[in-house]
């Protein structure tokens, strides 16, 4: 019966008002009532359950998602610097006593998914915010004045919300901001100048002394794109950086992630962060999660050791593909992937996890490397030691078959972009020398020079383990798979 309460009361209302004209009782200030009681209700029902987003399309109201700062792992330098920057929205009057400015805007910049949008919602649980969140693409419009009226309602938005709730502040996110903060080039007539125009107002707008108070946080992939006036002091007045998490953090993110899921005894996180170098927090999110649907898959009751490693391989390289290849393409590929894997193997003991067969995305077979440590600085050494693992494929086939194949394009494309490098940091032979006072010939003079050693290096190298290949060769295409340990076991039985 419920569920015709609505219909019920729409056959009802006209028919009850039929009777009372027919009673005698006036209809036009009767059905001037019924409009007015109407408008009324649906106006308080507007501005109690329903709230206007930046592109302007009407969604549930509801507090955000409760997210704490100790729910989110790996960024502890930038969870520091943005407690601090939200004290003035916590111990107001110790700021108002030194004369302390609010600020007005903090500035996330970093990769993807290492958790800037977490962050933003963490400092409204953090000051007892209120959190509107917009995505910069939402007011980007073909249409004169849109862009700039979404960022007044914004803005209006989050101080209607906040007193509503009565709360003492809020926090306006504006996420991908470089989609609407991008540098101008001096036309004013584009729309988005004008959005951007009126979200520097806003910011100027924005008063120490106002209640409640409003605080901007915005976040980027590309700060260098952003325009300057955005950037000055008054504006953002703090830039924090949010980097890919190192090992500690890596491990600290799967644990927090592994909370709900049940591990096996023998499978260990701290082996995971050592294999996941470079992985942001949504990816090593995403390797606890196909983790649990391998195990699910398997209908397992935890989540083993092979379960983890597989779900590394699937979000560093994409899912398994179906690919029938022929048994001299697989002989090749294998011989290729073990170049590589020898080559690291023999620079950098213990640093190969894994040797594939299995195509994954473009790739039909790759090498998954485990380094002892995280890197940030690099010498010359170190970068001549990647290039040789990266030339080890192409090298392994030509003494093998004679020639190459086309599946060492991206390994020479790798090795080139750390030759420049080189050149860049003054690294190579031509010491330190600006890059743009080298002509062409000079770059290609070099590259060929760098390229061409390390290449008979790499030869030299390969050439002690020729009669290791067959036997390696025998087993990786067998099992499709060769674990660093077994690759390690072969090579140690030839020394």
């Amino acid at each position: 019966m419920k569920e015709y309460r609505k219909e019920i009361a729409i056959g009802f209302i006209p028919v009850l008002l039929a009777f009372l004209i027919f009673a005698g009782f006036p209809a036009i200030p009767l059905l001037l009532g019924v409009f007015l009681v109407a408008g009324l209700l649906l106006f308080a029902k507007s501005r109690g359950g329903v709230a206007v987003s930046a592109a302007g399309r009407k969604r549930p109201s509801r507090a955000p998602q409760e997210l704490s700062f100790e729910d989110i792992g790996g960024q502890e330098q930038a969870k520091r610097e943005l407690t601090e920057a939200l004290e003035f929205l916590v111990k107001r009057e110790q700021l108002s006593k030194l004369g302390i400015r609010p600020l007005k805007g903090i500035l996330l910049t970093g990769p993807p998914g290492t958790g800037k949008t977490l962050l933003a919602k963490a400092a409204a649980h953090y000051t007892n915010s209120i959190f509107i969140a917009a995505s910069g693409s939402e007011f980007v419009e073909m249409y004169v004045g849109v862009g700039a009226s979404r960022i007044r309602e914004l803005f209006q938005e989050a101080r209607r919300q906040a007193a509503r709730q009565k709360k003492d502040s809020a926090i306006v996110f504006i996420d991908e901001i470089d989609g609407i903060g991008g540098k101008r080039d001096g036309g004013q007539h584009r729309e988005y100048d004008q959005t951007l125009n009126q979200l520097l107002t806003e910011m100027d707008g924005i008063q120490g002394d106002e209640h409640p108070r409003v605080l901007l946080i915005a976040a980027t992939n590309r700060k260098d794109t952003l325009d300057p006036a955005l950037l000055r002091p008054g504006r953002f007045d703090r830039n924090i950086q949010v980097d890919l998490p190192d090992k500690t953090g890596r491990e600290h993110i799967l644990k927090l992630h592994a909370r709900n899921k049940p591990l096996a005894e023998g499978a260990s996180l701290s082996k995971v962060a050592d294999e996941t170098f470079g992985f942001s927090g949504a990816q090593l999110e995403s390797v606890m999660n196909e983790a649990a649907i391998y195990a699910m898959r398997e209908e397992c009751d935890e989540i083993r050791t092979e379960h983890l490693s597989r779900a590394i391989d699937k979000v560093m390289m994409g899912e398994r593909m179906d690919r029938e290849t022929t048994r001299e393409e697989r002989e090749r590929v294998a011989i290729h992937e073990l170049g590589h894997a020898i080559v690291a193997e023999t620079v950098r003991p213990g640093s190969v996890a894994q040797v594939s067969l299995t195509p994954r995305g473009q790739a039909l077979g790759y090498v998954r490397h485990n380094p002892s440590e995280d890197r940030y600085l690099y010498t010359k050494t170190v970068l001549e030691e990647q290039i040789m693992i990266a030339l080890g494929g192409a090298i392994a086939e030509e003494l093998n078959y004679g020639g190459r194949s086309t599946g060492s394009r991206n390994d020479f494309e790798q090795a080139t972009n750390i030759v420049r490098m080189m050149i860049e940091a003054g690294l190579s032979g031509l010491g330190i020398v600006h890059p743009q006072a080298l002509t062409t010939e000079q770059w290609s003079q070099e590259n060929a020079n760098i390229l061409g050693d390390l290449t008979e290096r790499t030869r030299d190298l390969l050439g002690v383990h020729l009669e290791t290949f067959r036997r390696m060769l025998d087993i990786l295409i067998r099992e499709e798979t060769l674990s660093g340990e077994e690759l390690r076991k072969q090579l140690q039985a030839v020394a």
